[in-house]
């Protein structure tokens, strides 16, 4: 199978919005891998009875005989050996997590080394934490092939024939993984790619939430895209040096959100359903099928408040389901123990055992940062193997010294650099060819507190695009919107930041403006929505109290910056002294009213006045939980990759301007109403370009200080404006 994708606007210019060049993998229909990438847990039923003749599932879909296992099969399992009430052995649990396609100790952006990041320094941890004990076993748990431009280049230029193994799985592949859970950025390049990107893989894929979609309404007859759990019969050494069989459960879940996220390449094709619920329905039959203990791999984070149904982030609810005895989570790009999670103790969450409800669980970091390692005891009683105590700990790959060095604490791993050498060389190239010229550096230093260059060349060519397919149809009439947001501006750390010097752009500048494959999508929305868009969009600041003499932090970090949607086509003021409208989940909070002078062409909008609104997939689906906004809205379902119309938008004003290149100016559409008093600060990047880029702004100080993260900290005057 040759996917013959088409490659950015080096191979595909501006001329392509006319002439129907696109990005194909929208248009690829899902095909059932070849029975013999098929495994019997891969048509694991939800429930026990066999689908029926009148369920008609496909030849390939239905479970046959020998994929269930009889009450005679069982009769004829040999005798366990008799195991000594009281004997105890120690395994090691160890977890990858959100690599993100980051191979090698390379930023791609930068074009420089980053010992910061990389599954090749990783592996050198993974091979040391192995070697110290008796017995370990290695998980990892998602958004693996997306997320650097090696993903990108592999999926999108490059592509995978039958028969072609994925660099990503001949690194992995040296490593000895026993098992893998599903992300939701596995989804990002379709089904195709995926199922024939992970067949390459020496270790099973697990996902207990996602079912292939039969389309009739039947639960009891569903069947998973995946296998949903492993049951694996380990040979272990006791503390007596004797040899044990350990039978390890492992059950993977990622979030629901993936139908809206990636409806484009799952609508029809799957179904997702609760996470909790389906660990409540498995882990009760893989006790039955005799797992000793059972491992849990949720690509999902860490929240304690009440569950709701389809929750994102169920980690803390699986500790609360009978029978899991470690949880090795992920998704939120953070690290468990750690001080994200400390004062959760009324919740049960031990931050230095690393426990939640006395469940052992680890998540470590992302791009390979940290290896996640759970140390667990168990001894052999009436009940069988049973946990008696664990630890978690995290093993980072490096470590930021207060001047900002970085001193790595592993070597690369020579296996897994010879595994990814020859995509990493290729990557670099392809990233590396000019195509078009900017007359100004665009970075996004300041994207959270100005408006900003680097969200303004994303909403323009949104805007260019838009009114381009809706001339001469019954849309053309409306005025066109645009939303951006900042996606590197320090969610990453310090150092993760846009940053694009003068002159030449090559692709992996366009990657670093947008950082994700989305797909472009027009909304059909009124005014009253679109404030209530930019209200959601609000919550990225604190209130601030006026004629206040204390140092008040202006970014709220708990919200994340790739929801802080800047709309273009309207102006508009915040007024960070009322309280946010919305929390992060969009969940009303508050009667704020932060939206100011909203206006359409010197016109204060209407609540009926009607609009499109350029956005992306993940937006338009309902990601990020904006209130009022649904995939029902859409009314352009382009199959165009946003990174690819930015780049044939900056490719058409670079050739308008061949001496120097696009200009990328911010208009100025927002900016905060003024604030009397207040003594405001708000961090950024430590780096001397921004401190340097700083100057551009009359309301903005660098104070010359750093938090004890590393960010720098500035000062911003807010009874000025933006120049």
């Amino acid at each position: 199978m040759k996917l013959k994708l088409l490659t950015l606007a080096m191979l595909c210019g501006s001329a392509a919005l006319l002439t129907g060049c696109s990005d194909s993998d929208n248009e690829l229909q899902f095909k059932e891998p070849p029975k013999e990438q098929q495994t019997d847990d891969d048509k694991q039923p939800v429930d026990d009875k066999q689908p029926t003749d009148d369920d008609k599932p496909t030849d390939d879909d239905k479970p046959t005989d020998d994929d269930k296992p009889t009450d005679d099969d069982d009769d004829k399992q040999p005798e366990e050996p008799v195991i000594a009430n009281g004997t105890q052995l120690e395994l090691r649990i160890m977890e990858t997590t959100d690599l993100h396609a980051n191979l090698m100790n390379f930023n791609y952006f930068s074009n420089k080394t980053d010992d910061k990041v990389g599954l090749v320094k990783t592996a050198t941890l993974i091979r040391q934490a192995r070697e110290a004990v008796a017995n370990s076993v290695l998980v990892d748990n998602g958004d693996l092939i997306q997320g650097s431009p090696l993903g990108d280049y592999m999926a999108k230029v490059k592509g995978l024939e039958e028969g072609d193994v994925h660099p990503i799985y001949e690194a992995m592949n040296t490593l000895d993984y026993d098992v893998a859970n599903i992300g939701n950025h596995e989804f990002n390049f379709g089904l195709e790619f995926l199922h024939e990107a992970i067949n390459d893989a020496k270790f099973p894929y697990i996902s207990a939430n996602v079912f292939k979609d039969d389309g009739d309404d039947d639960p009891s007859n569903d069947l998973t895209l995946f296998r949903a759990y492993f049951i694996d019969e380990k040979q272990v050494i006791d503390k007596n040096g004797d040899t044990q069989t350990l039978k390890i459960g492992y059950i993977g879940f990622v979030p629901p959100q993936i139908m809206q996220w990636d409806k484009a390449n799952l609508e029809g094709q799957v179904i997702a359903k609760d996470i909790v619920d389906m660990a409540k329905h498995y882990v009760p039959k893989m006790k039955e099928k005799g797992a000793d203990i059972i491992i849990a791999i949720p690509h999902s984070g860490l929240e304690t408040a009440e569950k709701k149904p389809l929750a994102e982030n169920a980690s803390y609810y699986l500790s609360q389901v009978d029978g899991i005895d470690a949880i090795m989570f992920g998704h939120a790009h953070a690290n468990f123990p750690g001080p994200r999670y400390a004062g959760l103790e009324e919740h049960g969450v031990d931050n230095e055992k690393g426990t939640i409800n006395g469940v052992a669980a680890v998540m470590p970091g992302f791009w390979g940062n940290n290896l996640g390692i759970i140390d667990m005891t168990l001894e052999y009683g009436e009940n069988g193997w049973q946990v008696i105590d664990t630890q978690s700990t995290l093993e980072p790959i490096s470590i930021t010294n207060p001047d900002r060095t970085v001193t790595s604490l592993a070597v690369n791993d020579a296996q897994v650099e010879n595994a990814a050498m020859t995509a990493h060389e290729e990557t670099k190239t392809w990233v590396n060819e000019p195509f078009a010229k900017i007359a100004d550096e665009v970075n996004s230093y300041f994207a959270l507190v100005n408006d900003d260059p680097s969200i303004q060349i994303v909403t323009d060519a949104q805007l260019w695009y838009t009114q381009t397919i809706v001339k001469g149809t019954e849309l053309d009439d409306l005025p066109v919107l645009s939303a951006g947001a900042p996606f590197r501006a320090g969610r990453g750390g310090p150092d993760d930041f846009t940053s694009v010097d003068k002159g030449d752009i090559a692709y992996r500048n366009v990657a670093d403006l947008y950082i994700y494959p989305n797909v472009l999508k027009v909304l059909k929305l009124n005014g009253a929505e679109v404030k209530q868009w930019l209200e959601m969009s609000a919550g990225q600041f604190n209130q601030i109290m006026p004629n206040s003499e204390d140092v008040q932090v202006l970014v709220n970090t708990d919200f994340p910056s790739y929801n802080f949607d800047v709309l273009d086509g309207v102006s508009y003021q915040i007024d960070v002294t009322e309280p946010a409208r919305y929390d992060t989940k969009g969940n009303k909070v508050s009667d704020g009213n932060r939206i100011k002078a909203l206006t359409y062409q010197g016109e204060l909008v209407t609540d009926e006045q009607v609009f499109l609104v350029a956005t992306n997939n993940y937006r338009a689906s309902g990601g990020g939980n904006f209130p009022g906004i649904s995939g029902e809205k859409i009314v352009v379902d382009s199959p165009n990759e946003n990174r690819q119309v930015v780049a044939d938008y900056i490719a058409l004003q670079s050739n308008k301007n061949p001496e120097t290149g696009m200009d990328p100016s911010a208009d100025g559409n927002w900016s905060f109403a003024p604030v009397e008093g207040a003594n405001v600060v708000f961090y950024s990047s430590p780096s001397d370009k921004a401190a340097v880029f700083s100057a551009r702004f009359a309301h903005i100080t660098p104070l010359n200080k750093t938090t004890d993260d590393g960010f720098a900290i500035y000062q911003i005057d807010l009874t000025q404006s933006a120049d």
